[in-house]
């Protein structure tokens, strides 16, 4: 798995725990699901970050999900 692809992993995988995390707050129950997403989802986008020489920049992004899609659909 190339750091591409796990930095875009990563940010699917927070992206999705926030709608949890919002849930959770809303009923005023503990947000367990959405914070062990945030967890694993931090952990891949730092683990990407700190794998690739040189970092990311910010406007690379848009161009990384549009490659790594890319790859997985061919």
């Amino acid at each position: 798995m190339s750091n591409d692809q796990i930095l875009v992993i990563g940010i699917i995988i927070c992206a999705l725990a926030i709608p949890s995390l919002l849930a959770a707050y809303s009923e005023s129950r503990p947000p367990r699901a959405g914070a062990i997403m945030v967890l694993i989802g931090g952990v891949l986008l730092t683990y990407a970050l700190t794998q690739k020489t040189g970092g990311y920049k910010f406007d690379q992004i848009p161009h990384i999900f549009v490659q790594v899609i890319a790859d997985v659909i061919k």
